[in-house]
Formats: C-alpha cells, structure tokens, sequence
C-alpha cells in the first residue's frame, strides 16, 4: 500500500462506504457480533445455520470469539512469554503491578512447567474453563520455545483445552507450521496499520535480522510480515483476530482501512479496542498527552467498520495473567504458592458434565431472546429506526444478576426493533465499599454511562438511584435475575410505550468516558 494514501472523514466513510470482499462469507457471522450482515445469533446447539460446523465447533465455547459464549465460558492467560522483538509507543510492560488491569502486566512470570500447573488447577476449580491463551507479558512468539513448550505438554494433559496464542505478527510466517502442529486454532494478530506511514506513528522500533531498525522501514516489514503471516494462518484453516488500537488523530480513520484489508485475507474477527494512555502507565503516548478515544469515537469507528470484518466488542484488555470469566480476573485465587497447596484432579469427564449444564443454559438465554424478539417486532407507531443505549450490571451467565453498588463494570447494549446488541462495556469505580456507599464515585459513574438511557441492575440504593435519575438515566431493577436480552428489550418495549402515550419524549444521551485499563483503589481494597 503507498505511503501517501489519503483518507476521508468517518462520516465520510459511513456514506460512502465501498462494499468489501466476501472472503470466508461463511465464516464471517462471528457468532452474535454485529460485523458483516450482523447474522449468526449462535443459539442453536448445532451452530447458525450459515456457518459451517467445523466452524462453529471453534468457537461455541470461546468466550473471546462468541459474545454470546462470553456470558457462560472463561480464559485463562499464563505469563510464560516476556520477551517482545518490537516497542509500542502505548506499551510498558510492568510485572507486578496488581492494580492495573491492562495487556503487558502480569504478576509473576511462570516457565512453561509452571504454567502447565497451574492451567491444571485452575480447569479444575473454574470447569467452564475452556479456553487457555499465551499474549505475553512480551510476544508468544519472540518466545517461541516457551510457548510451544507449554502448549505441548497442556496438548498432552488437558486436551479438551482450545489453545491460543497472541501475536503482534513479526515472527508469525516463520511460526505458522508449528502453530499448526500443536492444533493452535485460534491466533490473534494486533494489526494497528496497513499504511507503514502512519505506523512508524505507533511502533519506534522492531528487532528483525538481529539488529533493530527504526522508523518507516520497521513499519513496513512489520506491515508484511503481519500480512504474509494472516494469509498462510487462513490457508490452513486457523481462525484469527486482529486486534487493532484506536489511536485518535493517528489510526482512527485509518482503521476503516485496516478493517477492509484484514477481512481480504480472511480474518474471522476485528477487535478495535481503545488505546490506554492515561500517564500513571508509563507509556510514551501517555507520558507525552496522547489521549485515548471516548465512547462516541469508538463507537463511530466500530459502527463504521460494519460490512467489513466482523466485529468483536466484548473486548476487556485483558491482563497477560488474566484468569475466569471476560470482565472478571481470579489469578489472586492461583498463585505459585497457593497451588502448592491444592490437590489438583483434572476430571475430563466432570468438566464435560459442567459444560453440558452451561449449554442447557445458554439455550434458555437464546429462548427467551427469541421471545423477547418477537415481542419488539410489534408496531407501536413509534419511529421504528430510534435505538437507544443500556447499561447492564451483571455477574456472568447472561443476566440481569448484580447489585449496582458492586458493580466494577457495566455491559453496554444496543437496543432498537431488531434487537439488542452488546456494543460494548464500561469499567467504573466501586461504589459500595466496606457495605456502605461511596458517594463521592457516583459522578464518575455517571460519566461512565451517560450515553445510555437506562441501567438494568438486580438491586439499587436510594441514593445512587436519585443520582441517576437527575442525570437522565432511568435505573431499573424490576428485570432482576432475567436474561439480559429479554430484560433490555423489555425495558425498550416499556420506554416505548411510554412515548407513545405521550408521558415522555425521547431525548439523546450525550457522550461517555471510557476509563482506563487500571483498577480503581476502590475496587483493588474490595478484592
């Protein structure tokens, strides 16, 4: 691609948007994402009916390629890999740092052995574990003897395991044939650029043919060589992510492009993610007041990507230690010296059993999605394209399920006539501490959701219930312990209804505050 391709404004985009290539049309539904035509809702047991099965048995149970998976499976990362062969200019890998939940930081760094351990442990604690990761504390594959050391002996010993492994694809062509050996299906590739002129922006340095090189030469091998890599991993078969940072005034726009590009060689999934800059990082964009995007821009670019590759939102950024359910991490509850202390006995056959109780409900979430689906589809005479955000509080499994006051982050849906969409989540402070409420966190709570119209918790005190309704948010507690869906579009029919009869008039949110990748003190003193 030449350096000095010109891009048009995302309004721009969003108009006039080119149609892009139908490569792996078959796989591009993305299992409950909103990319491509928004299809494949994930709810049969035997997969979407325009997906292939070999597919679908991919990602049923990943919680990182299903959004609807992600309410019902958990992960699990090990830090075996801390070396990385290039710099990110949002990058600065910190061990050690507990209060920070961000890519780069881990806890303890663990050798293959180690990580094989407590993988064990932790299946066996945590049975609707399914998926195990390697993204660093550096890069799976500047560490390729340690990642494929642990990867062969997890083969070996818990092979109902998917395995997967992040990459920022400088190494990638050399090491697609040992992926492929050790049955790795699932690859993510961050991809922030296709134009190495706006790259050299992002990366300082990479280290490539033993020396490092610097500037547009660096992004433009980097650019290739995470190509050439995305190409060969689609040709066998392997299912890919591309992750991509959102980077105001640098690749905002940009990634529009890299969207289109990624999808013509055959990525199953794109993940724009926001860029954590805020200073206490230490990173050269926070250090020198590069800011990260705020939830309108995030979602302008996401929105504008549609009909390219699919999207993922459900996204945390999660530590390169990260251990349960997406949004939540009990690495705490499996350090080095409290396995020591477990008796580990893996168990195929419970873990099996356990699964097949998730899937029982996960069918029931899909259920009554459906029945809340048709519901929506009634003609109220009301503008039929109005959608509106919600924020959900909830502790896994698909529901409505979590007090508003131990909430440490919300779940944002889309809702309108066709549907409710996960678009997206907002970390916040915690604002019941020690059982008493914080007062003081409610206005940087508010900033948090103030996009959305309403937020769905099972329990919420007076106080923070005042709060929210002066800022125009509706809290509503009366969908307790539903499916989230059925609750969201419930709430919409309700809101709706209320128009029509002319009790209230429908008003849009302003913007939101996307919090940074770091706990709040809050938070960290209540875990």
């Amino acid at each position: 691609m030449s350096t000095g391709t010109a891009f048009v404004s995302i309004d721009g985009l969003k108009k006039g948007r080119q149609a892009v290539s139908d490569i792996l049309e078959a796989a591009a539904g993305g299992c409950g994402s909103t990319g491509g035509a928004g299809k494949a809702s994930c709810g049969s047991s035997a997969g979407p009916e325009d997906m292939p099965p070999e597919i679908w048995d991919k990602i049923k149970n990943h919680p990182c390629y299903s959004e609807e998976a992600h309410h019902h499976y958990a992960r699990m990362h090990v830090a075996v890999a801390p070396a990385c062969n290039i710099q990110c200019n949002y990058c600065n890998r910190k061990y050690d740092c507990s209060n920070e939940s961000r890519p780069g930081v881990v806890s303890q760094k663990l050798t293959p052995e180690q990580a094989v351990k407590k993988v064990l442990a932790v299946a066996s604690e945590i049975p609707q574990m399914t998926v195990l990761g390697i993204a660093g504390p550096g890069d799976a594959l500047a560490n390729p003897k340690k990642t494929f050391d642990t990867f062969r002996m997890l083969a070996e010993q818990a092979p109902d395991i998917k395995l997967c492994l992040s990459t920022n694809g400088l190494a990638l062509p050399e090491m697609v044939e040992e992926i492929c050996k050790y049955n790795i299906d699932h690859v993510t590739i961050t991809i922030n650029m296709v134009d190495p002129a706006i790259g050299e922006k992002i990366y300082p340095w990479i280290f490539w043919d033993h020396k490092r090189v610097t500037g547009l030469e660096a992004a433009r091998i980097l650019h290739e060589q995470q190509m050439k890599g995305l190409e060969m991993l689609t040709a066998r078969g392997v299912l890919t992510k591309i992750n991509s940072v959102l980077i105001p005034g640098i690749n905002d726009e940009h990634l529009i492009e890299v969207n289109r590009e990624v999808k013509k060689r055959g990525a199953f999934l794109h993940n724009i993610m926001p860029l954590i800059s805020e200073a206490e990082h230490g990173t050269y964009f926070g250090l020198n007041g590069q800011r990260g995007p705020s939830a309108q821009e995030l979602k302008a670019v996401q929105d504008a990507c549609m009909g390219g590759a699919n999207l993922m939102r459900h996204c945390r950024q999660c530590r390169a230690d990260a251990v349960g359910l997406l949004g939540e991490d009990r690495s705490d509850e499996f350090t080095l010296d409290k396995i020591e202390q477990m008796e580990i006995v893996y168990d195929l056959d419970k873990r099996r059993a356990y699964q097949e109780s998730v899937e029982g409900e996960r069918q029931a979430q899909h259920a009554a999605k459906e029945s809340a689906l048709a519901e929506a589809a009634a003609d109220d005479g009301v503008d039929a394209d109005m959608a509106v955000l919600v924020a959900v509080a909830t502790e896994g499994h698909g529901k409505v399920n979590q007090h508003f006051g131990h909430a440490t982050e919300f779940q944002i849906y889309e809702l309108n006539k066709a549907g409710a969409i996960f678009v997206g989540h907002r970390r916040v402070d915690l604002y019941c501490q020690g059982g008493f409420g914080e007062d003081e966190q409610l206005p940087s709570i508010v900033s948090a959701i103030n996009d959305c119209h309403a937020v769905l918790v099972s329990k919420i005190g007076a106080c923070p219930r005042d709060e929210l309704l002066a800022a125009g948010i509706e809290p509503v507690d009366r969908f307790a312990h539903e499916f989230i869906e059925k609750a969201a579009l419930g709430w919409f029919g309700e809101y709706r209804q209320r128009i029509a009869r002319g009790e209230i008039t429908h008003q849009p949110r302003g913007d939101a505050r996307i919090r940074q990748g770091a706990y709040t003190g809050g938070a960290e003193a209540a875990a």
